[in-house]
């Protein structure tokens, strides 16, 4: 098993889908053969920002043949957990050896190249830079003991060039379900600060820590991931109503109610039954997890 970078671009030729899969031609077959059952990091280029950022880590469960298009492949991905912030591939001079010159540009070598193979230690350092922006407002009622056990959330050092330079620490924590959902919480509620998608409203208690849920569209144990595509930021009561299909959204945002409903909650939404949501697309809800919200939950 090794680590290793997927390049990936918003609008790549290929059939990627990073919290779920990588598409990519044989060329690169024996690379990726070497990640099955370990981790990945997704880097690429970002809308409105010049040069290349790592943005995201993944778990390589399997590889499969694309079935309609020959000599290419798919590398099924699970556990994907995106990054607290994107990381520039030419911080602190660079975290893959001769990756970065000493211009401070990318190695024209290395750009051609959509899987690059790293050693555990670079691993490290990328996530550590990715993941270590702490929690502001960290739910401990709800979180309390997982939180408190957690090596990773508040322990991180801020710079990755600092603590251990092995691997398998930030690997346990990735694999830690308590650690990414704290991480999935803590980015969904900065992402829509703090703030109801359906309601608009933002309730911080006494201690400062809002009573917004980050709600999976479509939950863990139906599959779902960590990405934040796959998240909105409900308060309680209306994540309560969404878990159970009394509410629901349009591939264009517009707040849906069920038919089931004893009462009438259109007092309690935005007036004009749009939900808000971030304004990177890249972001948003994305349509294929409401599809699946609709379809499976959401009660007509």
């Amino acid at each position: 098993m090794a680590n290793a970078v997927f390049y990936h671009k918003p609008d790549s030729i290929y059939d990627d889908d990073p919290a779920d899969r990588y598409h990519f031609p044989k060329q690169y077959l024996s690379r990726v053969e070497q990640t099955v059952g370990d981790r990945i990091i997704f880097d690429g280029p970002i809308v409105g920002r010049k040069g290349r950022y790592y943005s995201a880590t993944a778990l390589v469960r399997q590889i499969r043949p694309d079935p309609n298009r020959a000599n290419h492949f798919y590398a099924d991905l699970e556990q994907f957990l995106g990054f607290d912030r994107p990381v520039d591939c030419t911080e602190f001079g660079g975290f893959e050896p001769g990756f970065v010159t000493e211009t401070g540009e990318i190695n024209s070598g290395y750009r051609v190249q959509a899987v690059r193979v790293i050693e555990p230690d670079v691993f490290a350092r990328i996530v550590q830079a990715g993941l270590s922006e702490p929690d502001d407002w960290p739910d401990l009622h709800n979180f309390d003991e997982a939180y408190d056990q957690s090596t990773g959330l508040q322990d991180m050092p801020q710079s990755p060039l600092a603590g251990s330079p092995g691997g398998r620490p930030i690997v346990s924590q990735l694999v830690n379900r308590p650690f990414r959902e704290a991480k999935f919480r803590q980015q969904i509620r900065k992402l829509y600060d703090r703030t109801c998608a359906f309601t608009g409203l933002q309730l911080i208690n006494g201690g400062g820590r809002p009573e917004i849920d980050a709600a999976h569209i479509i939950p863990v144990e139906n599959g779902g991931n960590d990405s934040v595509q796959n998240g909105l930021a409900l308060s309680r009561t209306v994540h309560w109503m969404f878990d159970r299909g009394l509410l629901s959204l349009s591939d264009n945002y517009q707040i849906l109610t069920s038919r089931q409903l004893n009462h009438d909650v259109s007092h309690l939404l935005h007036a004009d039954m749009t939900a808000r949501v971030p304004t990177d697309p890249s972001k948003r809800p994305h349509p294929i997890y409401l599809d699946w919200h609709r379809t499976n939950v959401f009660k007509h």
